[in-house]
């Protein structure tokens, strides 16, 4: 029998501390944009190498950017020899820092634009898309209407709203973000358009999960509190792989945010799941590298 979630809240902790302690460049600051390029994230004279060919485009959640998202993921990745890119979308005016707030067909296109740039610079015929929330789900759009299912070779999903959740889902996420509540309301589109049976899900679902010659992987968490219930983050469809975090590492109690911004357990899945020739198997000793 399992331990009860109150016992296992402490040890969660730690291991969420052991994560920002053991991974490098993760001081949360706005202020480390400017230091990205200088690790090797967004370093547009990044070449992909023979051991991991294609560059990896990170897509942040709702209320994310393109550096606070990544501060655990990008150095990770990218201490393990990957080209790693991230991009800002959904900006909407008046509102700094929290991003990924427009509609999510036209963040699709400033996706397709931002893999154009990414695949140009680094000569790569495809890349390979990892996303949390929202970002696992709008580069669907991506893939099935703006041709990207011919430039992107696997779409890993970090607890993504891919067949959505309740508006009271998605405003679960403001006391993460101090100060964000004063500066959207339930008209905000992408909030709207994740809403379960919007009319955005709906046409993106229509006809299946999936496109063919796309990987796809979701990563849940049991205690996801944002997209709910956590099985909807699940695709239906050929080359899926659907894992849930707590049957990888029992002891993990990451929610929706943590499970995107600071779970090296998670990280390590990504990990397999851009390269699964060479996959190591991911359990509760994972945050240790």
């Amino acid at each position: 029998m399992l331990p009860s979630t109150r016992m296992l809240r402490p040890l969660s902790a730690v291991l969420l501390a052991l994560a920002l302690v053991l991974t490098p460049a993760v001081t949360a600051s706005a202020a480390q944009s400017a230091a990205a390029p200088a690790s090797g994230w967004n370093d547009y004279r990044c070449k992909p190498s023979q051991a991991h060919p294609r560059p990896v485009v990170l897509v942040h959640g709702t209320f994310g950017n393109s550096v606070d998202n990544w501060l655990v993921l990008a150095p990770y990745l990218v201490k393990r020899g990957y080209c790693v890119f991230s991009l800002d979308y959904g900006q909407l005016p008046g509102v700094p820092f929290f991003h990924g707030l427009g509609p999510v067909e036209e963040s699709a296109a400033q996706l397709d634009a931002f893999v154009a740039r990414v695949r140009g610079a680094t000569g790569a015929a495809k890349v390979d898309i990892v996303g949390h929330s929202q970002g696992g789900m709008m580069p669907r759009h991506y893939l099935k209407f703006l041709g990207g299912a011919a430039e992107v070779n696997a779409l890993v999903g970090i607890a993504p709203s891919n067949h959505g959740t309740t508006l009271g889902g998605l405003t679960r996420l403001l006391p993460y973000f101090p100060g964000v509540a004063g500066l959207i309301d339930e008209h905000t589109p992408a909030l709207a358009d994740q809403v379960a049976g919007s009319a955005f899900l709906t046409r993106l679902n229509q006809g299946g999960d999936t496109v063919p010659g796309v990987r796809y992987t979701v990563i849940a968490t049991r205690w996801d509190e944002v997209v709910t219930p956590w099985r909807t983050q699940y695709l239906s469809g050929p080359d899926v792989r659907n894992v849930l975090l707590q049957d990888l590492c029992p002891l993990d109690l990451s929610e929706h945010v943590a499970i995107g911004t600071v779970d090296v357990i998670a990280a390590h899945e990504v990990a397999n799941a851009l390269d699964p020739a060479n996959a190591r198997r991911t359990t509760c000793a994972s945050v240790l590298g």
